[in-house]
């Protein structure tokens, strides 16, 4: 069974037409500033997953740390 990537599904940031290499959930790609059309799962073309990758850096380094003091 294939998953909707393997398929073929376009990217779900507005206006862009190329392939989605990633799924992520749309409340995290809206928070990240992106403006997608999507409803569930927001599909992510290479160059705009690198977008959303730049813009959640901080948020991913604070977590990671939050975690790390945890253990």
């Amino acid at each position: 069974m294939l998953g909707k990537i393997d398929r073929g599904i376009k990217c779900s940031v507005t206006g862009c037409k190329a392939d989605a290499i990633r799924s992520i959930s749309t409340g995290k790609v809206t928070a990240a500033g992106l403006k997608i059309d999507a409803e569930r799962r927001a599909y992510l073309c290479k160059e705009h997953y690198r977008e959303y990758k730049k813009a959640t850096k901080k948020d991913r380094t604070l977590e990671k740390w939050r975690y790390k003091d945890a253990r």
